[in-house]
């Protein structure tokens, strides 16, 4: 499995909260050797709210819909936070807490992510440590902009 079609959605993302590591094809292939690549179907759920686990998902191909569900309502309702196109980074916050999942994530298409687990990226922090600061700043720049956003629209930070 190479992650050259996950660098090139990278390279392409035209978004302001895109994830811009400045890697260069040692980098990137030094990165890929710590992420596992997972296909998803329409409908499959990427991330659950509430949730605990401890995982970021970089976007190779297809869409994500991620959403809060209003659970205080009779029917179940989704609030539309974000839809995430190829290159795109998603449950970075898990990378610096372990609070619960502020939202849900769902394939709206098939779709291709590559997974970073916390125990990886540990490791990576330690066998790699100038790979693992660009990394967090890259990382850090994603949430900084969505943040800024959020407050644009008078939304609160999730």
């Amino acid at each position: 499995m190479s992650i050259e079609q996950l660098v090139e959605a990278t390279a392409s993302l035209n978004a302001p909260d895109a994830f811009r590591p400045r890697f260069d094809a040692k980098r990137w292939a030094q990165f890929g050797s710590y992420l596992q690549q997972h296909k998803l179907r329409a409908g499959d759920m990427l991330v659950r709210f509430h949730d605990q686990d401890r995982n970021m998902y970089l976007l190779e191909s297809g869409n994500l819909q991620v959403y809060v569900p209003d659970t205080g309502s009779p029917a179940p309702q989704r609030r539309p936070v974000a839809i995430l196109r190829p290159g795109s980074v998603v449950g970075e916050p898990s990378m610096f807490g372990d609070t619960p999942r502020m939202a849900q994530v769902e394939a709206m298409s098939p779709a291709v992510v590559w997974v970073l687990t916390r125990p990886r990226f540990e490791e990576l922090l330690v066998r790699v440590p100038d790979l693992g600061i660009e990394l967090l700043r890259a990382i850090g720049a994603v949430m900084a902009e969505r943040m800024r956003a959020n407050l644009e629209r008078g939304q609160p930070i999730v």
